[in-house]
């Protein structure tokens, strides 16, 4: 039994969210800023906000889950915006649909930034402190934890030192620490990630309560100081201009004359592909020393040459990880090979002959939970009141867990303050996909948000994000009237214009003019401004020296028309899709349902629907072993009851 020691007004909270990476900053911050009293805790105050891999926001999928955490009121959006080294979209040459911004971010300053502003928030405790336990209500009435099918109630956390706090909701945003270990070729220790203690008990407490864990893997390149690398031979990577903001907070042309710093391009050789060769077995992954599974979309080096043996070479980026400092990051180089092994492979580069490693690559092995235990909302079902966002859900990246952060922060809150929980739906959001996929698939490897992901990408574009979301965020108390105010204004000038696009024609003599400069096919009738940006060699800009009346506009107004217009046939298929199968999202399926007992229903369907316990029949639709006869069965029996 548990005594609640300690138990004066400063222990006790609303919420305690372990762990203040990119995951907990967002769930503390979206607690305290609906009026929740919160603790975040760190093991460190100096991690707070840590980017131990690569200090880049975004990229492809992953820059739409900024756009969106920042539409629903988030900060991760803000800061990256605030510490740009460099700017850059992806796939432009492509659809707008997998368009993705994504920046090289000065490392110390994010970190600094997120910091002050935990410090700042209202209703929001940052404290240092190890937790080893999370308590229920059972623990504390001494009751034995027993596998009897029985939901049991969160009561607060307890720390290393032997505080227990008393909290409501607990949300677990542990990243890559619990019970963490290094591996560097034949050497591994117990360490979190750039050297950092492992946290230690709370793997243990979380099994003890059912909670199902799994042993996952990442890892990250070695640093190299600027000034030893040659530069003069490699391919240059310039900055966008203008930059487009990530945050509605940021102003549009805030930005523009940024100074960026360039990043550079660098190949393997087959010396490099050589050198990883002949010492594979130094390797900690080839070793058999590694027993986690690692993310297959970011190998490390040695795996890349094994897997893809018929490549010649590999791109490598060189990335600055901040303005006050010397260290470079070698992007795509991520390795566990010995210290010596690394300096060869590093020197087998063209440019880094002579380069200086100012810190060595390593793997790392670290627990985190079965996903497939979780609701929509981020709570486990073992538990009423523990959530969990992150790299503890069984993801990668920064940006990720950011987006499961808010989510669960929200969820909190709102379970708190008795309303009605966030659920985030497929067409809704790449939120809702990152979540919906976690939830009813699982994972077997460190998930990584991707544009392939989802099958409503065109309607879930980065420059419709606040369109989508930004409701959600005020009517949750993220978003401010103010700035509320500011996006209905944007809203209202975006579809005015559109509407005002279809309206406005132009004669065929006048149409044909213009069709033949930039080289599209004539026209024998009049046809409006729409239909002329609709051709593929049509841009919205270039409508100006047909249209003297059309308005000044915001650019992210005219991109978002842009796109609306030109995507308009598609848009609307995919929006017919959603509407085919929101029936499916709407039924709810009984919590206490006997799946065992519905007539006709599979065996195989029967046990991963009593497992898992989907919310809806449309997400019971998409879990591995249920087929669309055994949907048709629990509507019939649905129908019935």
């Amino acid at each position: 039994m548990i005594k609640e020691e300690n138990n004066f007004d400063e222990n006790k909270t609303q919420v305690a969210v372990i762990g203040a990476g990119h995951a907990g900053i967002e769930a503390a911050l979206a607690c305290a800023r609906t009026g929740i009293k919160t603790v975040l805790f760190t093991m460190s105050l100096d991690s707070v906000g840590n980017m131990p891999c690569n200090p880049s926001v975004g990229g492809t999928g992953k820059g739409h889950l900024v756009y969106e955490v920042d539409a629903l009121g988030g900060e991760m959006g803000r800061a990256a915006d605030l510490v740009t080294l460099q700017s850059r979209t992806l796939n432009l040459g492509k659809g707008a649909a997998v368009h993705s911004k994504r920046i090289q971010a000065d490392r110390r300053r994010y970190q600094a930034i997120m910091k002050h502003t935990l410090e700042k928030t209202e209703n929001l405790r940052l404290v240092q402190a190890e937790i080893t336990e999370i308590v229920t209500e059972d623990d504390l009435e001494g009751k034995k934890t027993e596998n009897d099918g029985k939901r049991r109630k969160i009561a607060g956390v307890k720390t290393r030192l032997g505080e227990f706090w008393r909290a409501k909701a607990v949300i677990v945003a542990t990243g890559t620490y619990l019970d963490s270990r290094i591996f560097v070729g034949h050497t591994n220790y117990e360490a979190g990630p750039d050297g950092l203690l492992p946290s230690k008990g709370l793997s243990a407490s979380l099994a003890s309560h059912g909670i199902a864990l799994m042993r996952f893997k990442t890892g990250t390149p070695a640093r190299i100081k600027r000034g030893t690398i040659d530069f003069s031979g490699l391919e240059v990577q310039k900055g966008e201009e203008p930059i487009v903001p990530y945050s509605a907070l940021t102003g549009e042309t805030e930005l523009d004359g940024k100074e960026q710093i360039p990043c550079h391009v660098v190949y393997t050789t087959p010396l490099t592909h050589k050198i990883i060769k002949d010492n594979i077995e130094k390797s900690a992954m080839y070793s058999g020393q590694i027993h986690g599974t690692g993310p297959r979309y970011c190998p490390s080096i040695e795996d890349k040459i094994v897997r893809f043996a018929d490549k010649e070479r590999h791109q490598l980026f060189i990335e600055p990880l901040g303005r006050e400092t010397e260290e470079m990051y070698l992007q795509g180089f991520s390795t566990s090979m010995p210290t010596d092994v690394q300096l060869k492979m590093v020197h087998s580069l063209p440019g880094f002959e002579h380069a200086e490693i100012m810190r060595y690559a390593y793997a790392i092995e670290y627990d985190c939970c079965d996903p497939l235990g979780l609701f929509s909302t981020l709570e486990f079902k073992e538990i009423e009141g523990l959530y969990g966002a992150g790299q503890f859900n069984g993801t990668s990246g920064y940006e990720e867990a950011a987006a499961q952060g808010i989510v669960a922060g929200i969820n909190a809150s709102l379970k708190i303050r008795g309303k009605a929980p966030l659920i985030l739906t497929r067409d809704s959001s790449y939120i809702g996909t990152l979540i919906d996929d976690l939830i009813t698939k699982g994972t077997k490897e460190p998930y990584r948000m991707m544009t392939s992901r989802s099958e409503y990408r065109l309607l879930l574009r980065q420059d419709n994000a606040d369109l989508r979301l930004t409701p959600i965020g005020h009517e949750c108390g993220l978003i401010s009237d103010e700035r509320y105010e500011k996006f209905l204004r944007k809203k209202a000038l975006t579809e005015g214009e559109i509407e005002r696009l279809g309206k406005v024609n132009m004669s065929p003599a006048k149409a044909n003019v213009f069709l033949e400069k930039v080289g599209e096919t004539s026209v024998e009738s009049g046809i409006s401004l729409a239909e002329l940006l609709r051709r593929p060699g049509v841009t919205y800009d270039m409508l100006a020296e047909l249209d003297p009346l059309r308005p000044s506009l915001p650019r992210a107004v005219r991109t978002t028309v842009e796109v609306s217009v030109k995507y308009e046939g598609y848009i609307k298929r995919q929006i017919a899709e959603v509407k085919r199968h929101a029936s499916l999202e709407s039924k709810i399926l009984p919590a206490d349902l006997d799946y065992k007992s519905v007539r006709g229903l599979r065996t195989e369907a029967a046990q991963k629907l009593s497992t898992l316990r989907p919310m809806t029949i449309g997400q019971a639709s998409r879990i591995s072993g249920v087929s669309p006869a055994d949907i048709s069965v629990l509507l019939i029996y649905l129908g019935i009851r």
